[in-house]
């Protein structure tokens, strides 16, 4: 079936962080017609790799388990400097810390994590993959947790410590970093490229009417 005679089937991540890129799609600044899937990171990989998307904004560190891909617009989730929904949190400061529980929802996050504590913190420790929320959020005196996403942002000032990764990497190299790209392991063309890149920029251009929006829609950042 040739893809474009049904709808585009578009995985996002279901971050706060990525409503300005999914903006220009929902406003009707799209051209071809499609239905949008929201999970979070590792889901979307899985989902692009058994052909239930047809593109997906994936964690960086998962494009090297596709044999194929092709990055399908110039704008994604990155940061130059704080990001404030990439954190590493504990009650002790992190040259106490022993262990360091791991998200399950971002890979990428995970690989920056380690390689942060190694080369910028120069900290040995124990990382421990957590399976639930509920293990993110236990503390003790030598934990620290990685959390991503909007439960990031809901948690932010309630530890005593929060070391925000994307500053970390600046400090370190002095460079921006990119945490999910707009990825698909198709062969789309220019024009539909075209298309979908300036959709997806349109919310990033009108960042003002996306944060209008989110305020109609009452999202919750309640823990």
């Amino acid at each position: 079936v040739n893809i474009l005679e049904r709808k585009i089937r578009i995985g996002a991540v279901s971050y706060l962080n990525t409503k300005p890129l999914l903006f220009g799609l929902n406003e009707k600044h799209f051209s071809y017609p499609f239905q949008l899937t929201l999970d979070y990171p590792a889901n979307l990989v899985k989902a692009i790799q058994e052909d239930k998307i047809d593109i997906g904004l994936l964690p960086v560190a998962a494009i090297l388990q596709l044999e194929n891909f092709q990055v399908v617009s110039k704008y994604c989730i990155g940061a130059f400097g704080e990001v404030g929904s990439v954190c590493l949190y504990s009650n002790v400061p992190i040259k106490d810390v022993k262990k360091v529980k791991l998200d399950y929802q971002s890979r990428t996050s995970v690989l920056l994590c380690k390689v942060l504590l190694k080369e910028f913190y120069h900290q040995n420790v124990d990382f421990v993959p957590a399976q639930t929320d509920e293990e993110l959020l236990e503390f003790n005196e030598e934990s620290a947790s990685l959390v991503i996403g909007d439960r990031a942002l809901r948690l932010n000032g309630k530890t005593k410590f929060r070391y925000d990764l994307a500053l970390s990497w600046k400090e370190m190299t002095g460079l921006p970093f990119v945490f999910a790209v707009w990825v698909s392991k198709r062969n789309m063309s220019p024009e539909f490229i075209k298309s979908f890149d300036q959709a997806v920029g349109y919310g990033v251009q009108h960042v003002d009417q996306v944060v209008s929006a989110i305020g109609n829609i009452g999202v919750d950042l309640e823990v």
